[in-house]
This record gives C-alpha cells, structure tokens and sequence, in this order.
C-alpha cells in the first residue's frame, strides 16, 4: 500500500503509523514517504514511487487524495478528502501578495516536529494548485469503475463546514461510494481499527 499524506503529514503520520502495525501480520506493507507542498513536484515523485513499489492500494488522506486521484489502474481509499481545498488556496495565494502573509501563514501552519512536509505558501505554489485539482478530477470523470474508490468521510469533520472536504463534491464524481463516521477530519484510533482496516482487507481480497 502507498499511503498519501495529507498537508503537513510525512513519514511518522499517525494513521499509516497505525495501518503499518496492525496490518504487517497479514503480510501487507504501507508505504508513506514525505512530499514536496508544491503540487509539481509532489506529483513527479509520487510517479516515481508508484513505478518503483508498484502497489496494490493506494490511500488518500486529506490534501493527499488529490494526488492519490491521479494514481491510475490501482484501487483507491480515501481518508476526509479534501477535494476543494485549491479554492481557499486560491484566496490564500493572492492574500501572499501582502508582505509578511507568506511568514504569518507559514506560522499558522507550522507542522508537528519530525519527518513532515515543509510548508510555505508563496503566491506561484498555491496557485498551481488549481491546476493540480482540474487534472484530478478529469482523471475521475473518466472512470469507469466506481467501486474502486471508496472514502470515509468524519460527521464532526470541521472542513466540511468550509467546504473544504464536501459531500456534495464526493457524490458528484463518485455516487454512494462513501462512509460517514462519528469523528473528526483526524480519524481516531478506533476507527482506524473497525472501519479503514477492514476495508483494506476486503479490497485486498484477504480474509
């Protein structure tokens, strides 16, 4: 499994920690490596490890489903997708125009210590964004097999109130295909356990 972090995740996020623990007694590795913010060059090192692992899942969480949508010919889980998040970067890109808004957002979206994403938003980063949403999205109208993307998607989800991670966007591209749950964007532990674990499984045909 290549695992996608979402922004400001990298090699130690918490749910391919998780996935990678739980999942190793039935022979499954999970891959999750650290990527570039800019989409460009993100993109060109996700290929890169698609081609080099070769993998029988992918999993998309958050900012990350995006480039996950782009990975083709490979089933797909999506964690709290954050489809619409290139609109407020679009607001975000012009807003770095401002001087010192580039430095406030940096710190505002500071990540955690350890191997993480480094942030920094400048106007010509954020605004490839746009872009990198189009290119993912027409990859998805393109689909002919819908079941192979399945999302879960939290009720306390508080991007959902901005828009940012939309229902209303996730049935438009792929129908029913999804699972709310009683969390956060953040999908706890237990869910971790009875709900992302077993649909691994089942798309992995193992029992």
């Amino acid at each position: 499994i290549i695992y996608i972090h979402g922004m400001g995740g990298g090699s130690d996020s918490r749910i391919p920690s998780i996935l990678g623990s739980s999942l190793s007694e039935y022979g499954i590795a999970v891959y999750v490596r650290t990527y570039d913010f800019d989409p460009e060059v993100a993109g060109r090192q996700i290929e890169a490890w698609v081609d080099e692992l070769k993998p029988s899942l992918i999993i998309g969480e958050s900012l990350g489903s995006l480039h996950a949508l782009k990975v083709k010919n490979v089933p797909h889980i999506f964690v709290s997708p954050a489809l619409n998040a290139s609109f407020y970067f679009e607001l975000m890109a012009w807003l770095t125009l401002i001087p010192g808004f580039t430095l406030l957002f940096d710190r505002i979206y500071k990540p955690r210590e350890g191997d993480r994403q480094k942030l920094h938003f400048t106007f010509r980063i954020l605004r490839k964004y746009r872009l990198h949403r189009r290119i993912a999205l027409q990859t998805a109208r393109g689909l002919k097999d819908k079941e192979s993307y399945f999302a879960f998607i939290g009720t306390r989800d508080h991007y959902r109130r901005s828009g940012v991670v939309s229902l209303g966007t996730w049935k438009k591209y792929f129908g029913q295909s999804f699972q709310l749950y009683e969390g956060t964007h953040f999908m706890e532990e237990e869910h971790i356990y009875s709900l992302l674990v077993p649909e691994i499984l089942k798309v992995l045909d193992i029992k």
